[in-house]
Order: C-alpha cells, then sequence, then structure tokens
C-alpha cells in the first residue's frame, strides 16, 4: 500500500470554490461519464440531497457529481451550480430534451466562522466546476468545503480549533481508493497509530487540549446542545467494480475512519456523511477495498485538521506547534 495523489483516479475530477473572507466554500467530486454511488448517513443531524435515490432498492444507477459545501442548509443551493455546469457540458441522464445530470449533496455547518450572510451558493458552485476541470490543484486546509470548519466544540467555540479539507489517495497493485473529506467536528480528533490527541478542545491556555469526551461526560447533567458546529462529510472514490449494495457498504466501512480519527464520533449533533463513487474500472475482493477506504478517510481527516491555518480566530493545530 503507498500513497499517491488524486490525479491518478482516471475519470474523475475535483474543484473548490470559496470565499476566504467570508470563511465559506465548497468542493465537487465529478465523474463524467458516471459512477455507482452509495452513501452512509452515520451521523444524528444531517443536511443532505438526493441520498434517497442511492439505496440500492431504487433506480440510480449512476451518480455525476458529490457536491461537499459548508453553509448549513443555505449550502446546498450550491448544487443548482453544479447541475447547471454538467448540463452545459452534456453530462447526465439523456432525457431527450436535455440531461439531467445526478447531483448528491452534504452540508456542513460553518456559519459562525466568518460571516454567516455568505452561504454556497449557485455561482459558487459553478466555479468549483470550472476549477475542477481547468486544471486547478487540489489544496487541502481552508480550501473548499473546509474554508470555515472548526472542531473541538464541546467547551464551546471560545476553546474551539480551526478544521479544513484534506484527501488520501492510496495504492494497493492496481487498486485505488482515495477520500476527500471535510473536517467540522463537534469532537477531537486522533492520530490513530500513536493513540496521541492530535487536536480539538483546547484548555484555558488555549495551546494544550483538555479532551472533548471528558468534558461531555463532566457535564453529563447540561444536556448541552452542539448544534452550531458540527459534522464531517466526504467521499470515497475507487477504481474498484462494484455494485449498487456494494458502493453503499463501503460508504458504511469509510465511517469507519471517522471513528479512528475522531472521538466522540456521530455524534447525535454531527451530521457525519460519506458518499462512495466506484468507476468500475479493477475488479476486487471487497474487503480490500474496505481496508484501504477507512485508512484513505482517516488520513484525509488528519490531512485537513494539520493543513488549516487559523481563520477567524479559530487558532490552527500549525500555530499550536510554533
Amino acid at each position: 500500500m503507498q500513497k499517491t495523489n488524486l490525479q491518478v483516479l482516471k475519470n474523475i475530477a475535483v474543484g473548490s470554490a470559496q470565499d476566504q473572507a467570508a470563511a465559506t466554500g465548497c468542493t465537487v467530486i465529478i465523474c463524467p461519464e458516471g459512477a455507482v454511488c452509495g452513501v452512509d448517513v452515520r451521523g444524528g443531524s444531517p443536511g443532505t440531497r438526493d441520498t434517497d435515490a442511492l439505496n440500492p432498492v431504487n433506480n440510480r444507477k449512476c451518480v455525476h457529481a458529490v457536491l461537499l459545501a459548508g453553509g448549513s442548509s443555505f449550502g446546498l443551493d450550491a448544487a443548482g451550480g453544479v447541475m447547471k455546469f454538467l448540463e452545459k457540458r452534456g453530462i447526465g441522464r439523456d432525457v431527450g430534451v436535455t440531461v439531467v445530470p445526478n447531483v448528491c449533496a452534504a452540508i456542513l455547518f460553518d456559519l459562525k466562522c466568518g460571516s454567516a450572510a455568505v452561504r454556497p451558493d449557485e455561482k459558487m458552485g459553478y466555479a468549483a466546476c470550472e476549477n475542477a476541470f481547468s486544471g486547478v490543484p487540489f489544496q487541502s486546509g481552508n480550501y473548499g468545503a473546509g474554508t470555515g470548519a472548526t472542531i473541538g466544540k464541546a467547551r464551546g467555540l471560545a476553546h474551539a480549533m480551526k478544521g479544513g479539507l484534506g484527501s488520501c489517495v492510496l495504492r494497493h497493485g492496481e487498486l485505488i481508493v482515495g477520500a476527500v473529506m471535510a473536517v467540522n467536528c463537534v469532537g477531537d480528533v486522533f492520530d490513530s497509530q500513536t493513540g496521541t490527541l492530535f487536536a480539538g478542545a483546547l484548555d484555558d491556555d488555549r495551546r494544550s487540549f483538555i479532551g472533548s469526551e471528558r468534558v461531555i461526560l463532566e457535564d453529563y447533567r447540561l444536556k448541552t446542545d452542539f448544534f452550531t458546529g458540527n459534522t464531517i462529510i466526504g467521499c470515497v472514490i475507487t477504481n474498484a467494480a462494484l455494485d449498487k449494495s456494494q458502493a453503499t457498504k463501503l460508504a458504511s466501512i469509510g465511517q469507519n475512519g471517522i471513528a479512528r480519527a475522531v472521538r466522540p464520533a456521530h455524534s447525535v449533533y454531527d451530521g457525519d456523511t460519506v458518499f462512495t463513487l466506484c468507476t468500475g474500472d479493477t475488479d476486487a475482493a471487497f474487503d480490500a477495498v474496505g481496508i484501504l477506504a477507512a485508512s484513505a478517510v482517516e488520513q484525509a481527516i488528519l490531512d485537513a485538521v494539520g493543513s488549516a491555518e487559523s481563520l477567524g480566530g479559530f487558532p490552527s493545530l500549525r500555530d499550536l506547534k510554533s
């Protein structure tokens, strides 16, 4: 197993657009030829678009794009820009009078970092698609859906840190599995290889970590609502030949990567959602694909937090290390 980059994934284009001043943005993963898609919604407060069609019992054969966006529910508007861009390019399901792109989406809450009045919209979704096809390189950290992302909010925003957007692509032989993740979780981020707390809720010195699970347990009688800062959303991309049921199961296994890296994971206030896009170029044992998927998700989360820069008063891991 070796690390590589998103460029090795054939027939996949990834693009981001963002408003740095307002601290919000969106990221789109496009498969012009269509890909088998699955989804697993594990968090208790999701915000999604067109996920019911991905149920294996329903008649959705392929998906042309997955959108990840900030802006809370307002950010779902960016999917209209993705639809418009793909239609202009003739990408979608041919219905005779036009093509209808199949676009799924998930959002995260970033309204308290930057300006709450600015959210991803149709224009930003369109711009993300333009960037995907114009060769703009993928950037981790304060980009796309991770622009206004924050983490470690168990003690409130005054003790939170900057989250971000990250990726990881793993290859074993001809099998390739990658993940693009926007990290905006209530909890802390851990490096499972060392077992150490990587980033999260800050102690009063705003440099050391206090431990989100400890805070939640100590305040269990308060029933604190963390809704105003939640969710990890992302997409696993693979060249494995999987059917729709397997793609759905792979999304579920991808959530294992969140469980490895985030504590607590899948809280009632998180909307943790993982999509899968399977291009079907390579035959592979399903469990082998799952091993790479969980690892790619975990490492993409670490990449997001490690690449983030301080913004809106939220310190980054880089700053704490300096």
